[in-house]
């Protein structure tokens, strides 16, 4: 029996291969951009599935899109990316290897979040927010207001994924959502940008599948248990 549905592959080759489009139409000179957007959807499918491997991509990814972001001026993105994502992702990697559902280690056991940690989880996003508002207003970021709701959204979808939460992936789209508009504003400035424009459209996608995926997965769980 495959791992991954049909229509896992499908959507996984489908984003592979307009992420390969737009790189040789708009770019073709920035390897590391082509690198980190493979890495990033490949995650995606995993984390779609539950899959702890999804977090050691993400490690990988976040470090990558941290370097591109320096590039164009949005240190939000690359503080965020790796003083936030890229550590969050490795507490998450322990958290999925120690909640294995059923005992594989190939899909994690969905966590039905309370209101204690929504709290918690709402608390420290304002706080984290109204603070890097500051640090990157003083290091003159490009667009500071969606950065630093970038901030917002990332911040509150590592919580999520830490916790088990199948709102992870809405907060994640939430997130690809503010970065359309950050790397649209990117490529009307510079056209090689377009790459990272359409990157981020197929992780939207893949989010909203990801959502979809884990709340099976969570129907799934409790009719076992």
């Amino acid at each position: 029996m495959h791992y991954f549905t049909k229509s896992e592959i499908i959507l996984w080759s489908g984003s592979v291969l307009l992420i390969l489009t737009a790189f040789f139409l708009f770019d073709r000179t920035s390897w590391m951009t082509l690198i980190a957007s493979l890495l990033g959807v490949t995650s995606l499918i995993f984390a779609a599935k539950g899959n702890p491997v999804a977090q050691i991509l993400m490690i990988i990814f976040s470090l990558l899109y941290g370097m591109i972001s320096r590039g164009f001026a949005y240190y939000g993105e690359m503080i965020t990316y790796l003083g936030m994502t890229m550590p969050m992702a490795v507490i998450t990697l322990i958290s999925w290897l120690k909640h294995p559902y059923d005992g594989s280690q190939s899909e994690v056991k969905v966590h039905h979040i309370k209101k204690s940690e929504i709290m918690l989880i709402l608390i420290l996003t304002i706080i984290i927010t109204i603070l890097f508002y500051f640090i990157l207003k003083y290091f003159h970021t490009a667009n500071l207001i969606p950065s630093t709701v970038s901030v917002t959204t990332s911040f509150s979808a590592v919580c999520l994924t830490f916790f088990r939460s199948p709102y992870f992936a809405v907060a994640y789209a939430l997130n690809d959502f503010i970065l359309i508009i950050l790397w649209t504003l990117a490529s009307l400035e510079n056209s090689s940008y377009i790459s990272v424009l359409v990157c981020f459209i197929v992780f939207l996608v893949n989010d909203i599948y990801g959502f979809v995926s884990w709340k099976r997965m969570e129907k799934r769980q409790s009719n076992s248990a």
